[in-house]
């Protein structure tokens, strides 16, 4: 692609900006992506979709593939440090959605968006290799450079409209927030998959204990990965610890950093210690955010997804707000033709999204979806109890799970509205 003038440059080929590009087609909008990575492999650990993910993906006509690459979860439980009960609630479907609530691996997640958007928008507008390195704009056009993998710069990509879906770390945000830090709050997690039987009914998505004493939530991924009937459970480790550092990213971690945390978590329904030692993949991450901006739109260029509003990988709302974000900025975009300006899109689409996102992010750091164990740690300094409700009410404990749903924006009566 040399200097051609294109209309919409999409910098990031991850799930928003993938998104993005199928919603903008599906309107006859054209576009590009230009992803960084030469060759999209399925790498990472799981993530949960949601019903307000999933309606995002049914627009694009891809839930059928999706429900069949992972599971359905049918219960959320939550269980103290001693693994006693807590609270559960059904999810998805189960729970009366239209739509299910589906565990998947994050990289199967992506290929099946990756394979849909080669196929519908064809390879020529798929640009992988494509790692970004500036922006220049003038009234008419923004300048896009990128390098290969091998680091020689790549011909200059001209756009009327570049949106940057380049992840927390993104590059193009950083042309505008220079001195932008990372926040960190002590909390380090670790994401592993285990090979293993099916825990509780085999579609139980489960949280146990909470941050400041060791925290996993564990949930499967792939049904029946063997003919002894084992799944792939995907789990994730986090603590709050005071005086640590900041754990790099997407590094290999090591199985005893995380076993030495939780030795004593053998409950009767769920060896932990086990699940932790039999990971066949482990990750490090920081549990990392950035604090709201009150502007992501910089003339012809905006932000979406993780660029625009990082948030704390909890409630697995980061997906969903890069998805919700894709529908909105497409609908925009869409009412304007190529010979008419489009930045009032840009404008109109951060006007509608930015508060909503700056909220959930707030609202993962304060009152994150684990905040039922929290709660209970609170009223039991984290000592066994006889009985939950000598503790505290179930009725207390479903109003405090319905009003995450509420502000995080998949309560039942958020989704029968539409």
């Amino acid at each position: 692609m040399t200097h051609q003038k294109i209309n919409i440059a999409i910098v990031g080929g991850g799930v928003g900006g993938l998104a993005l590009a199928l919603h903008l087609h599906e309107r006859g909008v054209v576009c590009h992506v230009f992803e960084a990575v030469a060759e999209v492999r399925e790498l990472g650990v799981g993530i949960t979709l949601l019903p307000h993910a999933m309606r995002e993906l049914a627009a694009l006509g891809i839930q059928p593939e999706l429900e069949a690459a992972g599971i359905e979860n049918y219960e959320s439980a939550f269980f103290n440090r001693h693994g006693q009960f807590i609270y559960s609630e059904l999810r998805g479907r189960h729970a009366g959605y239209a739509l299910p609530e589906v565990g998947i691996h994050r990289g199967k997640l992506h290929k099946i968006l990756f394979d849909t958007a080669v196929k519908r928008l064809g390879a020529d507008h798929v640009h992988t290799g494509y790692r970004f390195k500036s922006i220049a704009q003038n009234e008419d056009t923004a300048t896009l450079t990128f390098s290969d993998p091998a680091g020689n710069t790549l011909p200059a990509v001209n756009c009327h409209v570049a949106i940057a879906a380049d992840g927390v770390n993104s590059a193009v945000r950083r042309t505008f927030y220079p001195d932008e830090k990372m926040v960190f709050t002590g909390i380090n997690t670790w994401r592993g998959v285990t090979r293993f039987k099916p825990i509780l009914t085999g579609k139980t998505y489960m949280r146990i204990g909470s941050i400041e004493t060791g925290k996993m939530v564990i949930y499967p991924i792939v049904d029946k990965v063997d003919d002894e009937g084992h799944q792939l459970v995907n789990w994730m480790a986090e603590i709050r610890m005071e005086g640590v550092t900041q754990n790099d990213w997407n590094q290999a971690g090591k199985v005893e950093d995380v076993l030495k945390l939780f030795a004593d978590w053998k409950f009767d329904w769920l060896d932990v210690t086990q699940l932790i030692a039999n990971a066949e993949s482990l990750l490090e991450y920081p549990m990392v955010d950035k604090d709201p901006i009150d502007q992501w739109t910089f003339g012809r260029v905006t932000f979406l997804g993780d660029a625009a509003h990082p948030m704390y990988p909890r409630g697995s709302n980061g997906s969903a707000q890069a998805l919700i974000d894709a529908r909105t900025l497409a609908d925009e975009l869409a009412k304007f033709t190529e010979d008419q300006d489009p930045l009032p899109a840009l404008l109109r689409y951060e006007n509608v999204r930015r508060p909503l996102a700056n909220k959930v992010v707030q609202t993962n750091r304060t009152s994150p979806p684990d905040f039922i164990n929290i709660k209970v740690d609170e009223l039991t300094q984290g000592k066994p109890f006889r009985h939950i409700d000598d503790v505290i009410s179930q009725e207390e404990l479903r109003k405090i799970s319905d009003d995450y749903k509420k502000i995080a924006g998949f309560s039942l009566e958020a989704l029968k509205q539409g």
